[in-house]
């Protein structure tokens, strides 16, 4: 914050932040008459959408007084804005703008009082090396000065060129050797971190870092008015060898001097990953030999090395499953001398780190300035190391991240890495303060636009663009208006990136290359998106899009919730064919103008997920998506790897019940690979001490903050052992029944825990079952048995071959909990010729003359045991939690009883642990043991779950308030519904949604009012609906012969009858006969609409504001039943009493 004096002697005391859409009336209230003659007559929303940057000064009470506009090229139209630089230079003396240092002020206001104060506060907040503005203005006269003319200048008279440079608020530091009498400036400096520092370097650390200067070691400070502001200690003798061991250090050429004897050649035989990236090389070599210019020498590795694109740290599209390397596999070896030098030590006085400008919670700094008190340092060490062209700094894991190493290129880990560092490169050749861009246009078919960026007459860089030309599919799919107001944009103005290469050493360049992409191609918006692969069929064409190293500097972009249409219901008022068609699905990342200006908050915390089950996927998910963090260490542990792997319409997954948290299309929008590490294996250690998982075959990865995950999953069943020629039953070996079957699994006998588990049952089955002899037996009473055993009769098996074996019961609910559906299974199971049997343990199993394979088992039942012949066995009987995550957690001390136990945050006994899902329970301190996170929704879970670790991690939050007294002695009730579907026997397609609660026997919930059923279940047109005493809707249970709209019904959950069309009048005045049709009438869609939960928060809004109070007439009744209805269900319905057709017409605009 800072003070500003008006001109009549007021004191304000401002501060900084990002302008917002919120801004623009205020924006429009400050302009006046001068400032249209300055500036013209300006649409200031449109100018906002556009500007690179927007700054607003409020004072202590939010009021904005204060807004100024930067774009990246002049106003007034005064020349082309992809041809500003020539026109500067040609027209002006002593000019030294470039693209890289200077931005255009397009508008500028403030309170008439404060201009002067507000106009310094706002350059000195966000100055860039110049600034220029085409008028002469007496607010800013005081610091802007005049450009001079060239001789014959063709410049129009009318307009005046003022600039205002860099060094006049942000004076350079004056940078040399430290001396010893410096201690006593830096020791104040020094002070937060002299604890760390005194058990490093000793407890005279600074005078000895000042004294013990020599060739190999170096000292320098950054001065200001004769005073010490700032430190850093250098050292030229660097670890290479350890450096070599932990990181890829490929695209660096292991920071050696190119020698003879290098070895970089790579495996003869690559692998699918390997392939992708020669592929990639080939492009950039071609892209590069096609623009190189005449008379250029391709440069050593000691000037400008080429970017190596085998580094990790660019391999965003490709999955980077990080499998424990082979103990053979390749490394290059380096046998050059070192050619990196070190930073020991860096610190910088606060009053002289870069200034910060706030966007509402989120923080930017200003990367102009940022890059800027970089060189100003970087420039005069580089100096006394004249032999070195590397300078490198490792930091812990968990320091945030400063300054200085945002010019810096992070280089990735290996994966068997346990260097508790990361480290930091930056080039000589990155102290270029100027690069050239040339922009090629290609014709074939498509106008097609390349890029080339130069430094020293050296292609660094280049990208390939062409117009997007899928924009409504765009818009309709993903939430891109999120970042943007679509409607600003005009449709020539969406790019999309094919390609992006850029020479690591020149990283720190990557959004100044975007900006002038977007300049130069006079675009808006660059999309790029990433196609997913998949483990068969035909993969991505590698031509269409190239790996970009410029993913981590765009924003992914969240997909939008689809709604399913009934095209032929709807008729004339369907959408569009660009809207509604179907394409393969990929997760879409972008960049705008305002985006190349704000820097993402890195975050090297190494947290590690292990299971990737629906609350493991739904934490990444939340993760990944915040647009204004950059997670760089992320690991996923699973057995499978990413789920997500089986082709469009695979019927892999229909042996399980599906939850409906995440399908295929999911995984694919989201692209997890491009984000997540993974580690293909199994948890089975935990070594709290050190911070590291253990996995299969010993592997370490390490940890800063564990999440567990891996839910409950089917095992393997123990046979009783009893001898069924004795004739037993149920109730004499149920007492002597054994926990855990420790002996071999037979081949034949399938449990199945995910899609993986699932695609491999299928192949077998098809291969050895479905033209062969043989039963095969499914064993179980969850509901997992009725999709297994149609999944079996769709692969082709006969119903004969089938029998169905049902334990007892546990408890009184049966998994369908409905007996009109259970009747209609039965029926269905009967009709296939499926045996079923009911009450029966599973007594022990024999391999008979195929070893390692069961050939026939044995059940005992209340009555007469009885054996069945086996060709397969699927296993659905008992789901725990597995017996080496147990051992791994029971191991590790961390509170088990039962399951892991957690409190109310998700953390164990371990505050560097935290666990989720059906795994955990919560402490008994809560007294509430029969809720447990199985009785909500996971993906909820995963949520919560991200925002407790975001409230550690993200700097841009607010720190949380204290909570109520005892209020943390509740367990939380998380309001999400309960969703499973799949298709049952009879081909039959079953879904319910239910609120969280504790099962309970239909019979019980039926005494209840208010229940609402079409069809009949053996009919195939059966639709049940709750609604609760409050008339929302509570739960919904379709059995239907017909495919179901899924994502249209679980919208219903939650909502008030009456705004479903009054549901419940129209059904007791008998105008209702079947549900599906009812919800297929087009009053429905804006229902299912992803964008319905804003107008109903529009409308709350407006309800609340003082101008509805004020409202007479038939406006008073409207608005007093609408806040009547705000008290009467807490501010949660308030469309219920609207008109339906008038919300359908308010979103039907949004709907295309």
């Amino acid at each position: 914050m800072t003070a500003i004096t008006s001109s009549r002697g007021n004191t304000e005391v401002v501060s900084a932040r990002r302008t917002e859409s919120h801004d623009v009336p205020d924006i429009i209230n400050l302009i006046s008459n001068s400032t249209k003659t300055t500036f013209g007559r300006i649409n200031v929303t449109y100018l906002l959408e556009k500007s690179n940057l927007a700054v607003t000064l409020s004072n202590e009470k939010k009021e904005a007084i204060a807004h100024a506009l930067f774009l990246d090229y002049p106003n007034w139209n005064i020349t082309d804005q992809s041809d500003w630089e020539s026109f500067l230079h040609e027209n002006y003396i002593n000019n030294k703008c470039t693209p890289l240092n200077t931005l255009f002020l397009h508008l500028f206001v403030a309170r008439e009082e404060y201009a002067a104060g507000c106009s310094q506060e706002i350059v000195s907040s966000s100055v860039a090396p110049n600034r220029f503005v085409s008028f002469a203005d007496p607010a800013l006269g005081n610091i802007f000065e005049e450009m001079t003319t060239m001789p014959g200048s063709t410049v129009d008279p009318n307009f005046t060129l003022l600039g205002c440079h860099r060094h006049q608020y942000c004076p350079q530091l004056y940078v040399r050797k430290a001396r010893l009498e410096d201690h006593d400036d830096l020791l104040p400096i020094l002070t937060c971190h002299s604890e760390t520092l005194k058990e490093i370097y000793g407890d005279y650390f600074l005078a000895d870092l000042l004294e013990t200067q020599d060739e190999e070691n170096q000292a320098v400070v950054g001065e200001d008015g004769g005073t010490a502001v700032g430190f850093m200690s250098l050292c030229s003798q660097v670890n290479i060898s350890l450096l070599h061991e932990c990181f890829d250090l490929g695209p660096f050429h292991g920071l050696c001097k190119p020698h003879p004897g290098d070895i970089l050649k790579m495996p003869q035989e690559p692998n699918f990953q390997e392939g992708i990236y020669i592929i990639e090389c080939c492009i950039v070599v071609t892209c590069l030999l096609l623009f190189q210019k005449d008379g250029v020498n391709t440069v050593s590795h000691t000037e400008l090395p080429l970017d190596d694109v085998r580094g990790k740290d660019f391999k965003f599209s490709a999955t980077p499953v990080l499998e424990t390397e082979e103990e053979d596999a390749f490394r290059p070896v380096y046998r050059g001398a070192s050619n990196a030098f070190c930073i020991r030590l860096f610190c910088i006085d606060e009053k002289h780190e870069t200034r910060q400008v706030w966007r509402n919670s989120y923080c930017f700094p200003n990367l102009i300035n940022n890059f800027m008190l970089s060189l100003d340092l970087l420039h005069y060490v580089f100096q006394l190391f004249p032999d070195k062209d590397f300078c490198i700094i490792v930091v812990p894991h968990l320091a945030p991240e400063f300054h200085l190493i945002q010019s810096f290129v992070r280089v990735v880990p290996f994966s068997t890495s346990t260097f508790n560092h990361e480290l930091y490169v930056f080039h000589r050749a990155g102290l270029l303060k100027k690069c050239a861009y040339i922009l090629f246009a290609l014709q074939d078919g498509t106008p097609v636009q390349a890029f080339v960026a130069e430094a020293l007459d050296q292609i660094v860089g280049i990208s390939v663009i062409k117009d997007e030309m899928d924009i409504e599919y765009i818009h309709s799919h993903y939430n891109i208006e999120d970042f943007m107001h679509f409607y600003h944009h005009q449709r020539e103005e969406h790019g999309h990136l094919y390609h992006f290469v850029l020479n690591p050493i020149f990283h720190h360049y990557t959004k100044h290359f975007l900006k002038e992409i977007l300049r130069l191609a006079h675009k808006s918006s660059l999309y790029y998106p990433v196609y997913p692969q998949y483990v068969e069929g035909k993969f991505q064409n590698p031509c269409a899009h190239s790996l970009t190293s410029a993913l981590h500097y765009m924003v992914p972009v969240r997909p939008r919730r689809q709604i399913v249409y009934p095209l032929e219901e709807l008729g004339i008022n369907a959408p569009s064919e660009q809207v509604s068609k179907d394409q393969l699905g990929y997760a879409l990342n972008y960049i705008n103008r305002k985006l190349t200006l704000e820097s993402k908050v890195s975050i090297n915390t190494r947290i590690v997920v292990v299971g990737a089950a629906d609350v493991g996927i739904s934490f990444l998910e939340t993760l990944i998506f915040c647009p204004h963090l950059r997670f760089n260490n992320l690991t996923l542990i699973s057995i499978h790897g990413l789920p997500g792997k089986n082709l469009p319409g695979s019927k892999h997954g229909r042996f399980l019940i599906n939850s409906h948290c995440f399908n295929d299309q999911d995984y694919a929008q989201m692209s997890l690979c491009s984000w997540v590490n993974v580690v293909v294996g199994k948890m089975t250690g935990i070594n709290r001490a050190a911070k590291y998982v253990v996995v299969s075959k010993g592997k370490k990865v390490p940890y800063d903050h564990l999440v567990l995950c891996t839910g409950q999953q089917y095992q393997v069943p123990c046979p009783t052992g009893a001898d069924i020629s004795k004739l037993p039953t149920n109730r004499e070996v149920a007492r002597r029944r054994p926990q855990r079957y420790a002996g071999k699994v037979p081949s034949n006998l399938f449990v199945l825990r995910d899609d993986q588990d699932c695609s491999k049952a299928t192949r077998w089955l098809q291969e050895n079952i479905v033209s062969a002899e043989g039963n095969v037996i499914v064993y179980g009473n969850t509901i997992d048995i009725y999709t297994t055993v149609e999944t079996l009769l769709s692969l082709g098996i006969d119903g004969s071959r089938i029998h169905l074996v049902q334990p007892p019961l546990s408890s009184h609910v049966t998994c369908l909990n409905n007996s009109a559906i259970e009747s209609a299974v039965e029926e269905a199971l009967a009709q296939a010729g499926v045996s079923v049997y009911y009450e029966s343990i599973l007594a022990e199993w024999s391999e008979g003359d195929h070893p390692g394979r069961m050939t026939w088992a044995s059940f005992t039942t209340n009555t007469k045991p009885f054996k069945l012949h086996c060709s397969a066995f699927f296993s659905f009987a008992n789901r725990t939690v597995d017996y080496e995550t147990f051992k791994a957690i029971n191991d590790a001390c961390l509170v088990y009883d039962g399951r892991l136990v957690i409190d109310t945050n998700f953390q164990t006994n371990d505050n560097s642990i935290r666990a989720a899902g059906p795994l955990t329970k919560f402490s008994n301190r809560y007294f509430a043991n029969e809720w447990t996170h199985s009785n909500f929704s996971s993906k909820e879970i995963g949520f919560h779950l991200a925002v407790s670790m975001l409230n550690l991690l993200d700097p841009t939050l607010e720190p949380l308030s204290e909570p109520q007294k005892d209020v943390d002695r509740l367990i939380p009730l998380y309001k999400g519904c309960k969703i499973k579907g799949g298709v049952l026997p009879g081909g039959y397609n079953y879904l319910h949604v239910s609120k969280p609660e504790i099962p309970m026997c239909l019979d019980i919930q039926l005494a209840q009012p208010n229940y609402i059923i079409t069809g009949e279940a053996r009919h195939g047109n059966y639709f049940r609906l709750h609604v609760n005493e409050y008339s929302m809707v509570e739960s919904i249970t379709c059995f239907s012969k017909e495919p179901l709209p899924v994502s249209n019904y679980i919208c219903l959950y939650g909502q008030h009858e009456r705004l479903l069309n009054d549901l419940c009048s129209r059904w007791k005045e008998k105008l209702i006969t079947d549900l599906y049709s009812y919800f297929r009438e087009p009053w429905s869609m804006a229902i299912y609409h992803d964008r319905f939960i804003d107008l109903k928060n529009e409308l709350r809004q407006i309800l609340m504001t003082s101008e509805v109070r004020k409202m007479t007439g038939e406006g008073i009744l409207l608005f007093g039943a609408l806040k009547s209805a705000v008290f009467l269900y807490g501010a949660k319905d308030l469309l219920p009493l609207f008109p339906v057709a008038v919300i359908a017409a308010r979103l039907s605009t949004q709907t295309n």
